[in-house]
């Protein structure tokens, strides 16, 4: 097929030696199937901001940085300069996000390089070699859900224990191969600690999962993984070989409202004798 014009300069450097065919177009990006040598991967094409229909896209960008004070206050006030700053940072937080996760034991594709707003990465196949099927296009066993759903919460917990959330996981960017789930599709992850709605994002991520794998095995329709391992995240409890169990009970501890006002008050009547006290020592120094 013709190369887009984005690919070119890939062709031109000898990256791509030809692009096979289209696979998709997204919210964010278009991706084709291409030729390297003798391997076959994918170009990630990424679209330009006003033509990108993912929404909040600010929401997720919340708690992002960048080394470069200059290109951060440029960032910061929307200029031209700032504005393509954002676009390399939106496109390099998928490229840091893949090197981060693989290295932590989540099953992504592995990329190669990102050149002008295009990812060259793996191509992920199933054992025929043919492009590997999203989990919406699979039809599932009870055991073979179960299996997976377990799976996908292990790559969760991985990701949060690196400090990372996927922000939009759902069964449209899972691929399915023959050894399992593959997650894909990050250049809107989160930063856990420093967005304010990491949890509510975590939460959804999961919930996604649980909604869809519970169609063949209702039993998951009941648990709380993202309640229960975002508990053991705040408490500093968390690491990629905790044990969750689904079940997560809230709090129901009532506060004792008066009594906490009681405390305050007799803190501050402490607080006002002491100084009492040293004024008075004061006084008789004198």
């Amino acid at each position: 097929m013709k190369i887009p014009n984005r690919i070119q300069p890939l062709v031109d450097d000898g990256l791509v030696d030809e692009v096979i065919s289209r696979l998709m177009s997204g919210k964010e990006a278009d991706v084709y199937v291409v030729r390297c040598g003798e391997h076959v991967r994918c170009a990630k094409v990424y679209k330009e901001a006003a033509k990108r229909s993912f929404k909040q896209a600010v929401v997720y960008q919340e708690g992002r940085k960048v080394r470069n004070s200059r290109s951060q206050r440029a960032m910061e006030k929307g200029s031209r300069y700032g504005r393509r700053q954002h676009e390399e940072v939106w496109q390099n937080t998928e490229v840091d996000a893949l090197f981060k996760l693989a290295a932590a034991g989540v099953r992504v594709p592995t990329p190669y390089v990102c050149l002008d707003g295009v990812l060259l990465m793996e191509l992920i196949t199933d054992d025929e070699g043919n492009v590997a099927p999203r989990l919406n296009d699979v039809a599932l066993s009870p055991e073979q859900a179960l299996a997976d759903h377990d799976k996908v919460i292990g790559y969760v917990v991985r990701m949060l224990c690196t400090g990372l959330i996927h922000g939009d996981l759902s069964e449209f960017n899972v691929l399915v191969d023959d050894k399992g789930p593959v997650i894909i599709d990050l250049p809107q992850v989160i930063d856990a600690a420093a967005n304010n709605q990491a949890k509510a994002m975590l939460v959804r991520d999961v919930e996604n999962m649980r909604n869809y794998y519970g169609m063949y095995a209702p039993e998951l329709l009941k648990t709380r993984y993202a309640q229960e391992m975002w508990a053991l995240y705040e408490e500093g409890e968390l690491t990629p070989e905790s044990r969750l169990t689904g079940q997560f009970a809230e709090s129901t501890a009532i506060i004792d409202i008066d009594a906490v006002l009681h405390e305050i008050e007799s803190a501050e009547e402490e607080a006002m004798a002491r100084q009492a006290r040293a004024k008075a020592e004061q006084e008789d120094e004198y």
